[in-house]
């Protein structure tokens, strides 16, 4: 019996993440999750990228991931800025190798505002949510 190769997909939130902390401005918090003292850091602003799903496109070469990214700010407006810059340096990454992934690609899936509100006696927090698909490449194992 002949068994396929070994295939290791990269970690798509770490890639996207890499990709918004080499080009978003500084003091702007960009993780996998929500920071603890959420509020004092909408001033700069917070990412928040996860992976929503994704399967194989070609075994053994590329995946296709959905990426759901948490954006919040201190206003609308400075949510929707950090939003659009977020989706230009995604787009701007396809073609390049990041943390040993190969981005094949990078497309938008949808951008809608849904603003936080963690409970009755607090205001809305800006958020935008913004989906986005990547194309990665398969870094192969070698025994």
């Amino acid at each position: 019996m002949t068994a396929g190769p070994i295939v290791v997909f990269p970690d798509a939130e770490l890639v996207a993440v890499t990709v918004l902390r080499t080009g978003l401005a500084p003091g702007t918090h960009i993780g996998t999750e929500w920071p603890d003292g959420l509020l004092p850091k909408l001033n700069a602003g917070v990412v928040s990228v996860t992976r929503g799903g994704g399967a194989v496109a070609q075994r053994y070469v590329t995946e296709d991931v959905t990426l759901d990214i948490d954006i919040l700010a201190a206003t609308k407006s400075d949510a929707q800025d950090l939003a659009q810059a977020v989706r230009a340096h995604l787009q701007a990454a396809e073609g390049t190798t990041v943390d040993g992934a190969q981005i094949y690609g990078v497309g938008d899936i949808s951008l809608i505002w849904l603003p936080y509100e963690p409970d009755a006696e607090t205001d809305l927090i800006p958020r935008y949510v913004l989906v986005m698909q990547m194309r990665l490449r398969a870094l192969p194992v070698v025994p």
